[in-house]
């Protein structure tokens, strides 16, 4: 399985994940099925799309 990664938000934003909560909600409003992970080597939210597989040749 692999995502494909839409935007980075810092955590140790003083906001904390709020930025990358509100960013996944509206790309889940437009029908993007977005999601929230941490990424704990970067100490960084991310707004990734789940099941993003690259096509390759056939």
């Amino acid at each position: 399985m692999s995502a494909k990664v839409l935007e980075r938000f810092p955590a140790g934003s003083p906001r904390g994940s709020w930025p990358a909560e509100e960013y996944a909600a509206a790309r889940r409003a437009e029908g993007e099925p977005a999601t929230v992970v941490m990424d704990l080597k970067s100490d960084a939210f991310l707004v990734v799309l789940d099941g993003q597989e690259d096509e390759g040749p056939a």
